[in-house]
């Protein structure tokens, strides 16, 4: 039986079937003549029962069926999508139409379009028969001087039948209205709220979008499987993609970066401003989520291109995530901290491609590589978005300085998916809390468990943090980041040491890809590691351990 299946990613939220489901990475001929969409295990909707120029809602995880619209919710909706198109019966069904409908652009700032694709950097004539996905990003100022409509669709497909769906920002609600089209009409799937909600969250484009904002998971120079001012994706000099009027005005990926950053942070200051306006937090887990856990990751790695390293070439300077959350720790709250970030001999990173059998597969198109990713040593770091919320808080006193980066402390040598400082959420109130007792609420639970406790625990760490003097807390912190820096500049030298980071890198990865913003089988390269590995940790000696 066929299936259709439109990118379980970011901006692609469903997937048509025809017959039996059997996952499909990319998009299939015969798109067109699907009569059904997959929303989630139990949630179908049939297509052929969309009537044309209506818009429908179906949240997942809330509504089990697609239905229409009222005119009272369509008046209640404010971003560009509603107000320009859906309520004067505009209903585009491709990208080009889309944009044509809208306001034209008065000024080249108004509009940006970007490209991405995990094989972008595979020559085409080296792997002429590997589906390339290409996509675009394309990110319009309608309603004012800032961004508030960003598109995603494929950029390589048919656009009648390729996925296309769009994040729109409402500026009465202060929320994004989340949008995909299903031939012969559109629907809403939720807006930044949803994200949070018990039964949505999680579902639905909330998998990725998982805090309710837009998403880039490649946000750092060099923006890996992005279009930009460090790499080109590659086209074969006969592809048709050439001649795309939206790939002509394709832009560097170093633009988008700072778009989604401050889309972002529009979401964080609106969210926080909501749920704090009585002084009260409603559900305090909520927010500390973003601080004692990792609900989502950005990808990082090396600004090196892997295929330049040679064993006789240069230190190569290995990403800062891997290490740390320096961010939120250097940047946010400004630790003092003097240490410079590691060099790794390029003869260990050479050797280690070897050693650990790095490549490249694609396993449904038949595609192997060896050798790492286009730019070298790709790891989960921690997300901007759990970041801004840390900062925004810290900014607007909902939580002290002093409290967050104790917070972080506790674990800082795993600045992602660090299940000692996940412990710490057991002493999160999930009743309503007032804003002004809340730090204080829990660090007197953690403090009360401490007692009790073995040093080594995480609450006796974080109640060791907590006892330090107001003047003596940050510099303390940040002795404490040197000498582990320190140690990790002598161990990544050795053999043995490289090759445990290697293996903390994998192990990273391995939790990225059992996340729903895993998408894409070249997102990452591959090892022999078994994926069934134990879980690692780095102490701050600096040594690897499960």
């Amino acid at each position: 039986m066929q299936e259709f299946h439109e990118h379980r990613r970011a901006t692609a939220w469903a997937r048509k079937s025809l017959g039996a489901v059997a996952d499909s990475p990319r998009d299939t001929a015969g798109a067109a003549d699907a009569t059904e969409f997959r929303i989630s295990a139990g949630d179908r909707l049939r297509i052929d029962a969309l009537e044309t120029g209506r818009l429908y809602r179906h949240v997942t995880g809330i509504d089990h069926e697609a239905r229409l619209m009222t005119p009272q919710e369509l008046a209640e909706l404010g971003d560009p999508m509603a107000t320009v198109l859906f309520r004067r019966n505009i209903f585009p069904m491709t990208v080009q139409e889309l944009l044509a409908a809208l306001p034209q652009p008065t000024t080249p700032s108004q509009q940006a379009v970007y490209l991405i694709s995990e094989a972008g950097q595979i020559p085409p004539d080296t792997a002429p028969g590997l589906h390339r996905d290409i996509r675009f990003a394309i990110t319009r100022c309608v309603q004012g001087r800032d961004v508030d409509l960003l598109v995603s669709t494929g950029a390589n497909a048919d656009p009648a039948t390729t996925f296309l769906q769009v994040a729109a920002w409402d500026p009465i609600a202060k929320v994004f209205n989340y949008y995909m089209r299903i031939t012969p009409t559109w629907v809403w799937a939720g807006n930044s709220w949803s994200a949070l909600a018990p039964g949505s969250r999680g579902n639905g484009c909330f998998d990725s979008h998982i805090n309710g904002s837009v998403v880039m998971k490649e946000l750092r120079q060099p923006w890996l499987n992005w279009q930009s001012q460090a790499a080109t994706i590659q086209l074969a000099p006969d592809d048709p993609l050439r001649g795309d009027p939206l790939y002509q005005q394709v832009s560097g990926a170093q633009n988008l970066e700072l778009t989604v950053r401050s889309l972002v942070s529009r979401w964080t200051a609106a969210r926080l401003a909501a749920v704090t306006a009585d002084g009260t937090i409603e559900h305090p887990d909520h927010l500390l989520r973003h601080l004692f856990t990792t609900t989502s990751v950005n990808l990082t790695s090396s600004a090196t291109q892997s295929a330049t390293i040679t064993p006789t070439g240069d230190d190569l300077p290995l990403p800062a995530g891997l290490w740390l959350n320096n961010d939120a720790l250097l940047d946010d709250l400004a630790l003092p901290a003097t240490a410079s970030l590691p060099l790794a001999p390029a003869s260990r990173y050479v050797d280690s491609l070897t050693t650990f059998g790095f490549r490249l597969e694609e396993k449904a198109g038949g595609f192997s590589r060896t050798g790492d990713s286009f730019f070298a040593f790709v790891t989960p770091e921690a997300a901007y978005e759990d970041n801004d919320v840390v900062r925004q808080m810290v900014q607007q006193a909902i939580i002290p300085a002093k409290f967050a980066a104790c917070a972080l402390m506790v674990d800082f040598t795993n600045p992602v998916f660090s299940t000692d400082r996940a412990r710490l959420m057991a002493y999160v109130p999930t009743a309503p809390t007032a804003v002004a007792a809340l730090s204080d609420r829990i660090v007197q639970a953690i403090l009360a468990a401490a007692a009790k406790l073995p040093a080594t625990s995480p609450e006796a760490r974080f109640a060791a943090a907590w006892n330090l003097t107001d003047n003596s807390w940050a510099t303390t912190f940040a002795q404490r980041i040197d000498t582990y820096l320190g140690h990790v500049t002598a161990r990544i030298r050795t053999p043995s040491g490289f090759d445990d980071y290697v293996r903390l890198a994998e192990s990273r990865r391995r939790e990225f890809r059992a996340m729903r913003l895993n998408e894409f089988e070249l997102t990452l390269p591959v090892t022999d590691i078994p994926a069934d590995a134990p879980r690692l940790t780095m102490l701050e000696d600096a040594t690897v351990t499960p």
